[in-house]
């Protein structure tokens, strides 16, 4: 690996380090990550919960008053 110097704001500098610090990795590896997904080389970060309450039903929203008639007996 290559060392690179980046000048940054104190702002966005203990922004950096907090959020380093909350996630659980050193402030190199998230700025690694961060400009490897900038330039398309990973994935970007999903949300934990994104998706959880999926169906695998595509036509789920159209079908929804049907579902719920069933649901409640009518």
């Amino acid at each position: 690996m290559k060392r690179t110097t980046v000048m940054l704001s104190e702002e966005v500098n203990d922004l950096l380090r907090h959020e380093a610090e909350r996630i659980g990795v050193t402030v190199s590896q998230l700025t690694r990550e961060a400009i490897e997904t900038h330039l398309g080389l990973r994935p970007r970060r999903r949300f934990l919960s994104a998706g959880a309450g999926s169906s695998g039903d595509p036509d789920l929203t159209s079908k929804i008053d049907e579902i719920l008639a069933k649901g409640f007996g009518r």
